[in-house]
């Protein structure tokens, strides 16, 4: 009974020297190992962090959508509560030192009553809301302040997979924080269909309150305004979004000169290039989006595009398929002219087109002011609730983003400009014929 727990004892022992290292040379200082093997971004951080800010939103959020609870009489007759306001927190990154321009996300500043910004070295300031763009979620304040630190812009386009970069932001309201990531991928879309989308993917921690806020390359340059995370327990797991500084970029100058985005268009319907697609077109190409269809009188018509061809680059940089292409049009100056190549019986063309104003999309005001607040979309033969900002009339009214109208007051509707016909100057009662998740409803409006 006692030879074999001997036995592997034996073994157990043997295993153990085996496993024991060799002893070491003489270790060196602790201050060589970590500037051989560990390289520190701590130099440029040192430089790029007094650009990044954090922004204290002050709004006021009604506690009823009920249209009666904002009457001060009703409130009061009733003993209701005051309106309470809504403290909330996110990021920003100052881009021009000299005119106190910091861009920061839309919705870090949406219904905001009170901006306020707190620098890095602890200074605070009330900030001026110059513009904001919901459909690419970037918003322009500035401050009047000296001795501001702006960052350098990079060049978004040339980013690549695998490239180190660093997203600075104020997560939770704990203050500056720095985390670091690679680029996990380029050109993502689908978090929201209704908006201009070309988002950076990146690994580094991007919480709730870094929106606004930068991503960095190694190098100290800003080439992304961090904007959305994948969360399905609330915090960080690794999937992160910017908004490329090229897209936010032009935002921003069109900001600055309008206050809006005033998008533009060329009057072409497009698709994806698909391998199918290449391969019953005879092209070798696999980028690019297929012209399917030409409105007339377009700048696209006047400058001889055809269904069927195959766009693979706007102004000598190549584009990845219809998203990119809608993207650099949409945000391409109104009255700026464009250079288009495609490929039309396998022979590559290029023409030059003049950007017209972007008519299909109506804002409610023209119509009712019962309506506020809510945008309105041409979309294949029907018309379609762009967009409802929350608590507004529109949003009190019951329309909803996605609706789909069919007719107003009992009259069919094909166009935003047939709605507006329908609806300007309407004092009575609004019907709305629509459609809802597969749905027919009738809004009845008084």
């Amino acid at each position: 009974m006692t030879a074999r727990p001997s036995k592997y004892v034996g073994v157990f022992a043997a295993l153990v020297l085996i496993l024991v290292p060799a002893p070491l040379p003489a270790a060196r200082p602790p201050s060589a190992i970590s500037a051989s093997i560990q390289p520190s971004l701590a130099d440029v951080l040192e430089d790029v962090t007094p650009a990044v800010v954090n922004i204290a939103v002050r709004s006021r959020a009604p506690a009823e959508t009920n249209p009666l609870y904002n009457d001060p009489f009703f409130r009061r007759y009733f003993n209701l509560p005051e309106q309470q306001q809504r403290l909330s927190a996110g990021s920003g990154v100052i881009v021009d030192a000299d005119k106190g321009y910091i861009l920061t996300n839309h919705h870090v500043v949406a219904d905001a009553g009170e901006i306020a910004v707190t620098l890095k070295d602890r200074r605070r300031f009330t900030a001026e809301l110059v513009g904001s763009d919901e459909s690419t979620d970037i918003a322009l304040l500035k401050i009047d302040a000296e001795k501001l630190k702006a960052l350098p812009l990079g060049d978004s386009n040339a980013l690549r997979v695998g490239d180190t970069v660093v997203a600075i932001g104020n997560p939770f309201g704990l203050g500056q924080t720095v985390t670091s990531g690679i680029v996990s991928a380029l050109g993502r879309g689908g978090i929201n269909v209704e908006g201009y989308e070309d988002f950076i993917q990146t690994d580094a921690s991007i919480n709730p309150g870094n929106s606004g806020g930068a991503l960095v390359t190694a190098d100290g340059l800003l080439v992304g305004v961090n904007t959305a995370i994948i969360a399905p327990a609330g915090g960080n797991v690794g999937i992160g979004f910017a908004v490329p500084i090229a897209m936010a970029s032009a935002v921003m100058e069109q900001l600055i000169e309008h206050g809006e985005v005033r998008r533009g268009r060329i009057g072409i319907s497009v698709q994806d290039l698909t391998p199918d697609l290449a391969e019953a077109l005879s092209i070798e190409e696999n980028y690019g989006a297929v012209v399917g269809s030409v409105e007339q009188d377009s700048p696209a018509a006047q400058a001889g595009l055809q269904a069927g061809d195959v766009i693979t680059a706007v102004n000598d940089r190549k584009i990845t398929g219809s998203a990119d292409l809608r993207n650099r049009v949409g945000l391409a100056p109104v009255g700026s002219e464009v250079e288009i190549e495609y490929l039309r019986d396998r022979v590559r063309k290029t023409v030059t087109m003049r950007i017209e104003p972007d008519e299909t999309i109506a804002k409610s005001g023209s119509m009712s002011s019962r309506l506020d607040g809510a945008e309105f979309q041409d979309a294949a033969g029907n018309v379609v609730v762009s967009g409802v900002e929350d608590g507004s009339a529109a949003a009190r009214a019951g329309l909803r983003m996605g609706d789909v109208i069919v007719a107003a007051n009992r009259r069919p509707i094909a166009t935003v400009a047939e709605l507006e016909t329908a609806l300007t100057n309407a004092s009575g009662t609004i019907v709305l014929d629509l459609f809802r998740a597969g749905s027919k409803h009738v809004l009845v409006i008084r």
